[in-house]
C-alpha cells in the first residue's frame, strides 16, 4: 500500500514550525546556560564602535539579559518567524541573516558608549517590517493580507523604534526594522522566482 506524498503546503508549514520552534528553543537553552554560568555569555553582546566587537553582531541576536527579556521576544518571534518561514526555509534564512546583520551593525554604529546590547528584539522588529512589506513588494494578495494582520496585531511595537525607554535598545529595534524592509525588497519574488 502506498501513501500519497504530503501536500507541499503541509510540508512547508511543518518545516517552518520545526525551524522556528527549534530557534526559540535554542534561545532558551542559551539563556539557561548563561544563568548557570553566572551570565558569562552576556560578554557576547555588542559594545559599540570597538572593532573587536564586530564578531559579536551575530551572537548578540541569540542572547538575552534574563528570562523576562527572552520571554518578551519569544512569542512574537514564534508567530512572525513562522509566518515568514512559510515562504520557504532558504528565503527565511536569508531574510533572518540580513535582519541580524543590519540590526547588529546599526547597534554597533549608533548605541551609546559603554553599553552592551543583546537580544532577538532586532530580529522581531525586522520580521515585522518584512512581513508588512513583503506582500506589497511581491504583489501577492495573500501576503498583503498577512502583512495587514501582522500590522494590526503587532503594530504597537513601532513605538519601540523611538528612544522612549531607558535601557532599551531602540537602535536595535530601528535597524532591525530597516533590515526587514531591506530584506523584503532584496528577496522579493519575481515572476521567474516564485518558489
Amino acid at each position: 500500500m502506498t501513501r500519497a506524498a504530503p501536500e507541499p503546503r503541509r510540508e512547508r508549514a511543518r518545516d517552518a514550525a520545526v525551524l522556528v520552534a527549534g530557534w526559540v528553543a535554542l534561545l532558551w537553552v542559551l539563556e539557561i546556560i548563561d544563568a548557570i554560568s553566572g551570565h558569562a555569555l552576556d560578554t557576547y553582546g555588542i559594545s559599540p564602535r570597538e572593532f573587536g566587537e564586530l564578531r559579536d553582531v551575530v551572537p548578540a541576536a541569540f542572547l538575552h539579559f534574563g528570562f523576562d527579556h527572552l520571554a518578551a521576544n519569544s512569542l512574537p518571534l514564534l508567530v512572525m518567524g513562522f509566518l515568514a518561514a512559510l515562504s520557504g526555509i532558504r528565503r527565511f534564512l536569508s531574510v533572518a541573516a540580513v535582519i541580524t546583520l543590519v540590526s547588529g551593525l546599526g547597534v554597533w554604529l549608533t548605541a551609546p558608549a559603554n553599553s552592551t546590547t543583546a537580544g532577538a528584539s532586532g530580529v522581531v522588529f525586522g520580521l515585522f517590517g518584512y512581513l508588512v512589506l513583503r506582500g506589497f513588494v511581491d504583489r501577492r494578495i495573500g501576503d498583503v493580507l498577512v502583512g495587514l494582520l501582522v500590522g494590526a496585531v503587532y503594530g504597537s511595537i513601532l513605538w519601540g523604534v523611538l528612544p522612549t525607554a531607558t535601557g532599551v535598545s531602540w537602535q536595535g529595534h530601528l535597524f532591525g526594522l530597516i533590515g526587514g524592509v531591506t530584506a523584503a525588497v532584496v528577496f522579493r519574488r519575481t515572476p521567474d522566482r516564485l518558489a
